[in-house]
């Protein structure tokens, strides 16, 4: 059974920074396209950062400059590095991942940014 979990979600103060990473189980190691998305209360799911298997990367322009979006050398895990964080970014955290036009979804983390 294929799974995605992420990890390294938590409590930041504004400025500070945080690392997410996700990883797939279930005997899939290499997925094709990996994303992340969040959602915060009251607000609609966004697209944060995704990367195609060829390494191509975009980004919401909320992030841009502050998020970077990688992939690991195990093709079935993904890293989001958040630096300038904002309260803005506190959300539930969502990691995506594609394989054979099927979407797989991580059930979440939260990132709190408050003083």
């Amino acid at each position: 059974q294929v799974q995605l979990v992420e990890s390294g979600g938590g409590l930041v103060q504004p400025g500070g920074s945080l690392r997410l990473s996700c990883a797939g189980s279930g005997g899939i190691f290499s997925f094709d396209a990996m994303s992340w998305y969040r959602q915060a209360p009251g607000r609609e799911r966004e697209l944060v950062a995704a990367v195609t298997s060829g390494g191509r990367t975009n980004y919401a322009e909320s992030v841009k400059g502050r998020f970077t979006i990688s992939r690991g050398n195990a093709k079935n895990t993904v890293y989001l590095e958040m630096h300038s964080l904002k309260p803005e970014d506190t959300a539930v955290y969502y990691c995506k991942a594609e394989r054979s036009r099927y979407d797989y979804w991580g059930p979440g983390t939260q990132v709190t940014v408050s003083s």
